[in-house]
C-alpha cells in the first residue's frame, strides 16, 4: 500500500471520529434541554390544575415514593389532556385519587404459619 494514501485514510478518519464526537456532545445536550422542556411543561401543567396544598401533597409522595408520584403525575397529566378536569384539584380531591389508586394496587399477603416449627419449642421441656 502506498504511505501517502494511507495517511490521508488516517487523517479522514480521525477527521470523522472528532466530528462524531463533537456531534454526540451536541446530540446530549439537545436532549438534555428537551428533556428539561417536557419536565418545566409537566410542572407548569400541574400548578394548572392543582391547588398549592394538592401540589405540596404531590410532592411529598415523589419524595417518599418516586414511582408512586410518578405514576400519580402521570394519572393527573391525562386526566388534565382529555379535559376530565374541570377546576383545579384540592387536596382532598387529590387523597380521594390516591385512595383510590391504593386499592386497586394493594397487594394481598397470605402468611401462612407453619405449626411444625412453632413445635419445636414446647413446654414439654420444663418437665
Amino acid at each position: 500500500m502506498d504511505p501517502e494514501l494511507e495517511a490521508i485514510r488516517q487523517q479522514r478518519l480521525a477527521q470523522l471520529q472528532s466530528q462524531y464526537k463533537g456531534g454526540n456532545v451536541e446530540n446530549k445536550q439537545a436532549m438534555e434541554e428537551k428533556r428539561q422542556q417536557m419536565e418545566d411543561m409537566r410542572n407548569s401543567i400541574l400548578t394548572q390544575v392543582l391547588d398549592q396544598a394538592a401540589r405540596g401533597r404531590l410532592n411529598t409522595l415523589c419524595l417518599g415514593k418516586p414511582e408512586k408520584g410518578k405514576m400519580v403525575e402521570e394519572m393527573i397529566l391525562n386526566m388534565a389532556q382529555r379535559g376530565q378536569l374541570s377546576n383545579k384539584l384540592g387536596e382532598k380531591e387529590l387523597i380521594s385519587l390516591l385512595e383510590s389508586i391504593n386499592q386497586q394496587t394493594q397487594r394481598r399477603t397470605v402468611v401462612k404459619f407453619d405449626r411444625r416449627r412453632a413445635a419445636l419449642d414446647s413446654d414439654d421441656d420444663d418437665l
